[in-house]
C-alpha cells in the first residue's frame, strides 16, 4: 500500500502552478501538530483518482469568522489503494496522532438517501457509516465547488495569477465572488458576501453552449445533432476539450491520434498538432464567453476566480488567447465587465481549506 503524500505550510495554492500531485510512494516528513495548537480542524477533498486529507488550525476562537487558516498537515493518499475512506482518515489520524471529533469531506456530487452520488468515485461514501467507523461527533459532506467559494478568502497573493486586469484597478469591493472550474465537468459556485457569507451552489455548467464564430457553429454541428440540448461542460472540461479535438478531427476528415485531455494540452503547448492548438482557441473562447456570462449573472465584482489543474498549465495559451476580448465582448455591459478581475488558481488543496473553513464557520453558529 502507497503511503500519502505530506507537505506541511501556511495556506496557499501550490506555488509556480504545479502540474500535479506528486506520486503516492512519495513522502515528504512533516512535524506533528502539536498538543498547543488550538482549534484544529480535520478535512477533506475526494475525487475518483485521490483523497486530499488536511489538519489546519484556526488562529482564532470558533466565534471570529475572519480567522486565518493555517495547514498543519496536508496529505494525497490515491484512492485505488485503499478499500474505503475510512481507512484512509485513519491512517492519517494514526500518522498524526489526532482523534478529531468532527470532519467536513468535500465532494463532487449530491447526497441522497444518506449516500453521495457521483459515478467517479473508487467507493461509496456514506455519511453516517463513516461517522460510526471512525467514532466521530460530526461526519458532514458539502460539494466541492462550495469548498471552493469558501477558500477564496484564504487565497494568497502567491497563489493566483491574474487574467484580466480591471480597469480602473480594483479596489477594495466586497462583491460576489464566483469560482468556475472547468475539470471532469464545469462546477461553478458563488460566494455573496455578508455575516456570515453564503455560498450558492450552482448548476451553471449545463446552461445551452452558444455558438458565436462559423467555426464554432461547424463544431456545434459535429457535436450534437439540431435541436439538441448540448450543455456547457460538454466542451468546458477535461473531456471536452477532448471532444473539441475529435470534433476537428473528424470535420476535416483526419485521424484522432491523441487520446487524452492532458494529450491535447500538451500538444498545443508544444504546437505540435494543429488542431490541438485550434481545441484551445476554441475552448479559451467559450470559456471566455461563459466566464461573462457569470460575471453579469451574479454581479461579480468581488472577481471570478477559475480553479483547475489543467488551466494553471496552459495559462500562456489562455492569456495568448481571445479570452479577454470574449469575456469582456458583452455589448452595453463591457464598462461594468472591465472592473472585474478575473485570476486562475491552481487548486490543489483548496478543496480541503475551503472544507475546513466552511467547518469553522458552522462551529461558530453552533
Amino acid at each position: 500500500m502507497n503511503d500519502g503524500v505530506h507537505v506541511r505550510g501556511e495556506v496557499r495554492a501550490s506555488s509556480a502552478f504545479a502540474t500535479g500531485e506528486p506520486s503516492g510512494d512519495t513522502r515528504v516528513a512533516v512535524n506533528p501538530p502539536g498538543k498547543d495548537a488550538q482549534y484544529a480542524l480535520l478535512a477533506a477533498d475526494v475525487g475518483g483518482t485521490h483523497a486530499r486529507i488536511g489538519l489546519l488550525a484556526a488562529d482564532a476562537s470558533p466565534q471570529a469568522r475572519d480567522a486565518s487558516l493555517s495547514v498543519l498537515a496536508y496529505c494525497v493518499y490515491p484512492c485505488r489503494d485503499y478499500a474505503g475512506l475510512a481507512s484512509i482518515v485513519r491512517r492519517f489520524c494514526d500518522e498524526h496522532a489526532v482523534k478529531p471529533r468532527r470532519f467536513a469531506l468535500a465532494c463532487a456530487g449530491y447526497l441522497h438517501d444518506g449516500r453521495v452520488l457521483n459515478s467517479n468515485l473508487q467507493w461509496p461514501i456514506e455519511p453516517a457509516a463513516l461517522k460510526c467507523e471512525l467514532g466521530m461527533d460530526e461526519v458532514s459532506v458539502l460539494n466541492d465547488f462550495v469548498a471552493l467559494a469558501h477558500a477564496m478568502p484564504h487565497l494568497q497573493a502567491g497563489s493566483v495569477m491574474p487574467l484580466h486586469r480591471p480597469l480602473p484597478p480594483a479596489t477594495a469591493a466586497m462583491g460576489p465572488v464566483v469560482v468556475i472550474g472547468p475539470g471532469t465537468g464545469l462546477g461553478v459556485a458563488v460566494r455573496l458576501p455578508g455575516t456570515p457569507p453564503q455560498v450558492l451552489q450552482t448548476e451553471a455548467g449545463h446552461i445551452q453552449l452558444a455558438a458565436r464564430t462559423s467555426r464554432e457553429l461547424d463544431v456545434l454541428a459535429e457535436l450534437a445533432p439540431s435541436g439538441t440540448h448540448l450543455p456547457y461542460d460538454h466542451v468546458l472540461s477535461g473531456p471536452g476539450l477532448l471532444r473539441l479535438h475529435q470534433a476537428l478531427c473528424r470535420i476535416e476528415g483526419k485521424p484522432a491520434s491523441l487520446h487524452a485531455p492532458a494529450d491535447v494540452v500538451a500538444a498545443a503547448i508544444a504546437n505540435a498538432d494543429s488542431r490541438a492548438v485550434e481545441a484551445l482557441h476554441l475552448f479559451c473562447g467559450w470559456l471566455g464567453s461563459f466566464t461573462g456570462d457569470m460575471a453579469m449573472l451574479y454581479g461579480a465584482t468581488g472577481g471570478i476566480y477559475l480553479a483547475g489543474g489543467f488551466l494553471a498549465r496552459m495559462m500562456a495559451l489562455l492569456e495568448a488567447s481571445d479570452f479577454v476580448a470574449r469575456f469582456l465582448d458583452k455589448g452595453v455591459m463591457r464598462p461594468f465587465l472591465q472592473t472585474v478581475p478575473v485570476h486562475v488558481v491552481d487548486h490543489a488543496q483548496l478543496g480541503v481549506i475551503g472544507a475546513a473553513s466552511w467547518l469553522h464557520e458552522r462551529s461558530g453558529n453552533s
